[in-house]
């Protein structure tokens, strides 16, 4: 199939030149070949998806128009719940949880004519960065098998960059979406928080947690974005946008906008190669008329510790309620402590078990005041700091990461380089802005992400210097196997 974008899929679909039955076939047919070597989905809906598709290709003959995004076939990372499917968010134990309604955003991509495809991959309780985590099995970079695709929406990530769907949805909390798209050369994209609903997400962080597209362009991911987001009464951390930004509207070129450079994002310790793809896309944009200037976000530093101690805190809370009674695979045993202690001792895994005893400490009388109510308190700070950067630029431009894709198992038992994987993305997350990682060339044959932030709410500025970029090189049109 020589159609790759969700725009292009599409738009053929429209003029006739394939049918949304031919389109959906290709993407089964490509999984079940090919995903025996990734391991990105955890399922397809086969009957579903087919019969999702005829019903489009029954609205081509009737004549009737179209919706958004019909036809296009869609991923979802399985911390999302699809009626009537698993949503185990990879952990043992919801290993048997069968969601009873749509997440919103999964209702609202049918309403607009998307294919379901399937599930697929993430770390255990999306929690990690590697996407091995997972109570199934690992998954795998596309451009290298041996290496992790990142986490914790490697699957989604994954799916895209093989080529077993054009669009997917991940997660991100602290970089989920970020990190894994910078890894697996494909564009995702962190919406502000507020502007997803959440409802249908099983919860982990939630005041960080935020639903975002994986696709090859950010073209598309604005596509799909103007399908999902919006205010919704299930969740009332949603807001009334003042706009929405059709892609087809969005001016492609950096003139006349300003972008931020904060030198703290430059680390020691950063690998080379990765510096120099993304001071190479800087100087791209300063050649085509974008304003580059160098500026300071201090307290960034302090991110990942705020964020390490915020997000333990809320995820202790948050999954206290499966407990193998209400929620969860129920432990065999006549005494309530006991099955309660055996339901969650083998549900959930290492690293899960290792964030709830954090923030169970974290929230615990007399550290509560030591720990979290200061977290908060620099979170408050961090936040002013950016909102006083975006007053001078429109986007600050940065690394997506500070490495390429590590081995897999590397890092299995050092949590703490886990979690400085995730030191420029979760800046972000905790002061809840927006932000997309675009493909920006390779580091020794390996992916590089260069990341885009906005201010919140003002997802056009992130948009336009991702597809002014794109509109500039063709590193998102790379697949894995091309010469790079």
């Amino acid at each position: 199939m020589k159609f790759k974008t969700a725009i292009e899929i599409r738009t053929a679909i429209e003029n006739g030149d394939i049918t949304a039955v031919e389109v959906t076939q290709h993407y089964l047919d490509r999984i079940k070949a090919e995903d025996g070597k990734i391991k990105a989905f955890l399922e397809t809906f086969d009957e579903e998806a087919l019969e999702a598709a005829k019903g489009i290709d029954e609205m081509k003959a009737a004549g009737e128009p179209l919706p958004r995004l019909a036809g296009i076939p869609v991923a979802i990372k399985d911390i999302i719940m699809v009626k009537g499917h698993v949503a185990s968010v990879a952990a043992n134990i919801l290993r048997e949880h069968r969601a009873t309604f749509d997440a919103t955003a999964v209702k609202r991509l049918r309403e607009a004519g998307a294919v379901i495809l399937g599930r697929v991959n993430c770390d255990d309780a999306a929690m990690g960065v590697s996407t091995e985590t997972s109570c199934y099995h690992p998954t795998y970079n596309p451009w290298d098998t041996s290496r992790t695709p990142g986490g914790s929406s490697g699957g989604s990530t994954a799916a895209v960059a093989a080529g077993f769907a054009p669009v997917a949805l991940g997660t991100d909390t602290g970089g989920s979406v970020r990190q894994p798209s910078g890894f697996c050369s494909v564009t995702g994209m962190k919406p502000s928080y507020g502007r997803v609903s959440r409802n249908g997400v099983l919860a982990l962080c939630s005041s960080f947690d935020q639903i975002g597209p994986v696709a090859h362009t950010a073209e598309d991911c604005a596509l799909v974005m103007e399908v999902i987001e919006g205010r919704d009464e299930f969740d009332a951390t949603t807001v009334d946008l003042p706009s929405t930004s059709p892609p087809e509207l969005i001016q492609k070129d950096f003139k006349g906008m300003s972008f931020g450079l904060p030198k703290e994002y430059f680390m020691d310790g950063m690998d080379a190669g990765v510096e120099a793809r993304v001071r190479e896309a800087i100087e791209l944009i300063k050649e085509k008329g974008g304003e580059v200037k160098e500026i300071s976000l201090p307290l960034t530093q302090f991110g990942v510790p705020t964020y390490y101690i915020l997000l333990p805190a809320e995820a202790s809370s948050n999954l206290a309620r499966y407990d193998g009674l209400r929620y969860g695979t129920r432990a065999q045993s006549d005494k309530l402590m006991e099955s309660y202690l055996a339901a969650r001792g083998a549900g959930f895994g290492e690293e899960v078990k290792r964030r709830i005893m954090i923030g169970t400490f974290i929230l615990s009388a007399g550290y509560h005041d030591a720990f979290y109510k200061k977290a908060l308190a620099v979170r408050n700070a961090m936040s002013d700091e950016f909102k006083r950067a975006f007053e001078d630029v429109d986007v600050i431009v940065c690394p997506t990461s500070p490495g390429v894709p590590w081995k897999s198992g590397e890092l299995a038992d050092d949590p703490i380089a886990n979690y400085l994987a995730d030191v420029l993305t979760c800046p972000a997350n905790v002061v809840g802005i927006c932000g997309i990682s675009v493909p920006c060339g390779f580091s020794e044959g390996l992916p590089v992400g260069l990341q885009f932030l906005g201010p919140a709410f003002k997802e056009e500025n992130i948009y336009r210097a991702a597809m002014a970029y794109q509109s500039m090189t063709d590193w998102h049109l790379k697949e894995p196997g091309d010469k790079v």
